[in-house]
């Protein structure tokens, strides 16, 4: 028969039983943390984050469709493959895009975009990039990175393109150094609808800031952060292997409305290259106010940025109607009529008064 334990024994049994079990306590709340389902502090006493799943999309891509019912649809040459979702292939003149059928409510936010820009393409033969996007229209394919000119909203793009340096070669101009920019590039703007991007440029007259980001066939995994804090615009990357954030823009007193919608999109033309997203994740920011905060940071309608003049949105007339259009006309032709009548009076009666004389 086993001999009964003496009390110094019992105690260091129960506690390597308590600590075992505090110990996979902890091992679940850093699990817990880790894969975004609680909150995660991102500066001490001010911020925390909490992942938003319905703005955000990782492997292995459930909810990605064409159907209403799914989180995220595609667009265009846009394509789900298993370790990633391709926007465009290597091949030339195809264009597709990503986009959240979720609007976005959130006053403070961090957009954690995991990419990868890779080809066949030699040194400038490759392009033309992507883009991301928070806008107040989703799905309109058009010129800019695969998107509609004129949106409204925030683009951020990853330019691998240098479009302006080759056309002033072209021209057998002198580039000057002063202003060159180093390719691939990123670079943001804010527009209010007014606005077009200038691809023959690469958005230099409307760009909120911008810097050299080598991201092309690395082998390593490329990060872009876009955080909105307070009206304060950042964005950042992890594109050396690091796993450390990299300033690349910062811009405060941006106005950005609640209610758009986010996502991302690319374009190839005469150059191509692979245009893949291999994660997106939300983070809702909270941050503490002050009262005057309060004040100040209240709700926008239209998006602008403080000291940057962007043009007045001309808004267009509305079409008349059926009833309108034909009062229009009919009172025109009244006023025509009435017109004729009182120019034949008075030609008569200046024939009259002339007849007078005559005689």
């Amino acid at each position: 028969m086993a001999a009964a334990l003496e009390p110094s024994g019992w105690w260091q049994l129960w506690r390597r039983r308590l600590s075992a079990r505090d110990g996979s306590r902890m091992l679940l709340l850093l699990l817990l943390l880790g894969s975004g389902q609680g909150p995660r502090q991102v500066r001490a006493g001010q911020t925390f984050e909490y992942l938003k799943r319905e703005h955000s999309l990782s492997k292995p891509y459930q909810g990605v469709g064409t159907s209403s019912s799914s989180l995220w649809n595609l667009m265009g040459n846009a394509m789900v493959m298993t370790q990633y979702i391709r926007l465009t292939p290597d091949m030339q003149s195809k264009q597709g895009a990503l986009w959240n059928r979720v609007p976005c409510f959130l006053r403070d936010w961090e957009l954690q975009v995991h990419f990868k820009i890779h080809g066949q393409g030699k040194k400038n033969l490759h392009g033309d990039g992507l883009a991301i996007w928070y806008t107040k229209d989703r799905m309109q394919p058009g010129p800019v990175f695969g998107n509609m000119d004129k949106f409204v909203g925030l683009g951020v793009f990853v330019d691998t393109y240098p479009n302006e340096e080759k056309q002033q070669e072209a021209q057998k101009r002198r580039y000057s150094p002063g202003v060159q920019r180093v390719f691939p590039y990123i670079s943001a703007m804010v527009n209010n609808g007014s606005l077009s991007y200038d691809h023959e440029r690469d958005g230099r007259p409307t760009e909120l800031g911008g810097c050299t980001a080598i991201v092309r066939n690395l082998h390593y995994d490329t990060f872009l952060v876009i955080r909105y804090v307070k009206r304060h615009l950042t964005i950042m990357m992890d594109i050396d292997g690091k796993h450390e954030w990299r300033d690349c823009i910062e811009v405060p007193g941006v106005r950005l409305p609640r209610g758009y919608y986010f996502g991302t999109s690319s374009i190839t033309g005469d150059l191509s290259d692979n245009h893949d997203v291999i994660s997106l994740k939300l983070f809702e920011l909270t941050v503490e106010r002050t009262p005057e905060e309060e004040k100040l940071h209240r709700d926008v309608f239209l998006p602008s940025v403080d000291n940057m003049k962007l043009p007045e949105m001309t808004a267009p007339l509305p079409p008349l109607s059926g009833l309108a259009l034909f009062l229009i006309v009919f009172f025109s032709l009244v006023f025509s009529v009435f017109a004729i009548v009182i120019g034949l009076i008075l030609y008569n009666k200046w024939q009259d008064q002339s007849r007078k004389r005559f005689y």
